[in-house]
């Protein structure tokens, strides 16, 4: 990750959107809210109707086709106008308004929990400096601002039933900053991390607990504590997650689990956790037979070394500096050849988590920038938005989940269909 996009994660981050979601670029300023309100009232209504009625349409070219004919009709809508910017806000800012905006957003995420909804969602918040820059406003507020984004897409998530969200809050590259620029990201994770902790209805609301993912050992003792802190306050919640990778890399968690790894196999077994098998049993007592025969002892049986049990390995096999032993006296381990990717992903920062079905990186770049490299798979969505972190709402995040919506139905009809030609097959 280069050095402009970590400091604009959460504490800063620095991904293009794609048609049909341009029109969201546009939408910078709070004043648009309204028409764009319009615009997704209508693709969620949509959406949730043919939904409950499993009439869905599968076809995805009609489908871009209608979304960009909705967006393109209603652009005008949204387009920014100098005579109309003040009293947008105005109309906004009053209590009327303001009571119907919250209350089409209830209807708006009761809608979106009628279809299948992504259990582990992950963002890297890009765009707080440029931010900061474009509304010439000083760089910590507009950290501040991201960090109000934050909460409110916390909000809308567990509101909308997904489980885990993940966060990157900060790289370890990071740490090739200057060290003032480094020692101010630091004081402001803490002082995050504290009012997570400390003002944290939200997160007891829905149950979320906070988990920091990543190095322990490069952070100050002070904000050790606030990290400790934070994850002791919430540790009672059990409903969700909030991940925090402060300091993460994707290339050092891998590392971390390897490493993890390696050092489980190479410990031995307990005696009580050793395998029992009839070839460790034959094994046993031929070589008690040996070290009692001379003759024996000088000419093993080649069924006496042939024989080795599929589980463990000696210690000879992990350790080929070690000098023979007596075999009663031998040490076993777990058997090398059984790591499989299930094995280091156990070893992983996310073990207990689900898998990862989609992450959104704002602010135009379109890269992952070592964020969660290990858990993207062949089913993870990945999309990147025009818009900088702290103008993510509701308003930015729905297209992209009645997107995803429209994917899993597909994958679902899709799947249906295929069970349906393979169960005829099988009758015929």
């Amino acid at each position: 990750m280069n050095s402009r996009g970590c400091s604009e994660q959460f504490l800063g981050a620095d991904a293009a959107s794609s048609q049909p979601f341009a029109l969201e670029s546009r939408l910078s300023d709070n004043s648009h809210h309204v028409p764009s309100l319009l615009i997704q009232v209508f693709l969620v209504l949509t959406v949730s109707s043919t939904a409950s009625h499993k009439f869905i349409r599968t076809d995805n070219s009609f489908r871009t086709r209608r979304i960009s004919t909705v967006y393109a009709t209603l652009e005008k809508l949204a387009m920014p106008s100098p005579h109309l910017t003040q009293l947008r806000k105005w109309m906004l800012e009053s209590p009327p308004v303001e009571w119907g905006i919250n209350h089409v957003r209830e209807l708006l995420i009761g809608a979106m929990r009628q279809g299948p909804i992504p259990q582990h969602v992950a963002f890297v918040m890009d765009g707080n400096r440029r931010f900061a820059r474009s509304h010439k406003i000083e760089t910590v507020e507009g950290h501040n601002l991201g960090f109000e984004a934050l909460a409110r897409i916390l909000e809308v998530c567990y509101k909308s039933g997904v489980k885990v969200v993940t966060v990157y809050a900060f790289s370890i590259e990071n740490f090739k900053r200057s060290k003032y620029e480094v020692d101010a990201l630091m004081e402001m994770a803490k002082i995050k991390l504290f009012q997570l902790s400390q003002h944290g209805e939200l997160l007891d609301r829905y149950g979320a607990s906070v988990r920091v993912l990543g190095q322990r050992d490069l952070v100050k003792e002070d904000v050790l504590e606030a990290i400790d802190k934070a994850v002791e306050l919430t540790k009672h919640n059990g409903d969700c997650v909030l991940n925090i990778c402060f300091p993460y890399t994707s290339r050092d968690e891998i590392t971390t689990a390897i490493r993890t790894t390696v050092e489980d196999y190479s410990k031995p077994l307990p005696a009580h956790a050793r395998p029992f098998s009839q070839t460790r049993i034959t094994q046993k007592i031929r070589s008690r037979n040996l070290s009692t025969s001379p003759l024996r002892a000088s000419s093993p049986t080649p069924s006496s070394t042939s024989d080795i049990d599929d589980s463990i390995s000696s210690s000879t096999t992990l350790h080929p500096e070690s000098p023979p032993s007596d075999s009663r006296e031998s040490a076993v381990y777990l058997d090398p050849e059984t790591i499989t990717s299930d094995t280091i992903g156990g070893h992983m920062f996310t073990a207990n988590d689900p898998p990862l079905d989609l992450l959104i990186r704002t602010s135009g770049v379109k890269r992952l920038s070592d964020f969660m490299l290990w858990q993207c798979h062949e089913d993870t969505e990945i999309v990147f938005l025009d818009c900088l972190w702290p103008e993510f709402d509701l308003w930015q995040f729905l297209p992209v989940l009645v997107e995803w919506q429209w994917r899993q139905k597909h994958i679902e009809d899709k799947s249906s269909i295929i069970g349906v030609k393979t169960l005829k097959t099988k009758i015929r």
